[in-house]
């Protein structure tokens, strides 16, 4: 229990940091400078991603196909990572899959609601290297989106690109 709220706790000081830094930098920011840092956290958490799937995947067997990995990472790497399972998982069967978490993680300490929707985005970027990252380190390069509509229920959306 303390292991994620500190982990929470540097989480939103990472974000406040990097977001406050570009800020007193500039003075006023601008979707330039969101973007910025919102590609800084990304890159972050891809790094975070890549170090730890190699963690959990060294004792686990190869994987079959995408659908497989996909299904370990709904699994097994977001409880190890988030704390419980992904709570749905869609696919078009194209390479395009859709991970739902109702109560995500990094998004729980926002009330529920709409109020906050427009803060989420630099909230949900690390993860979403993070999850990048895992799946680089499988073979799968990917483009790795995430939304929200209401607080906490976040979607991830997981392209894979083929090459």
């Amino acid at each position: 229990m303390a292991d994620e709220s500190l982990f929470e706790f540097l989480h939103m000081e990472i974000v406040s940091h990097i977001f406050n830094e570009q800020q007193s930098s500039k003075g006023e920011m601008d979707n330039k400078d969101r973007a910025a840092c919102i590609s800084l956290l990304e890159a972050m958490g891809f790094r975070v991603g890549q170090g730890l799937i190699e963690r959990l995947t060294r004792d686990t067997p190869s994987f079959k196909d995408e659908l497989d990995i996909m299904k370990f990472i709904c699994k097994d790497f977001w409880t190890k990572v988030f704390r419980r399972q992904v709570d749905n998982l869609r696919t078009n069967h194209q390479g395009t899959y859709v991970l739902q978490d109702n109560k995500f993680a990094l998004l729980t300490q926002f009330s529920s609601g709409k109020q906050y929707l427009d803060q989420a985005p630099k909230y949900l970027a690390f993860s979403c290297g993070v999850v990048r990252g895992a799946l680089s380190n499988l073979g799968l390069e990917s483009v790795v989106t995430a939304e929200v509509s209401i607080m906490p229920s976040c979607k991830f959306q997981v392209v894979i690109q083929k090459l």
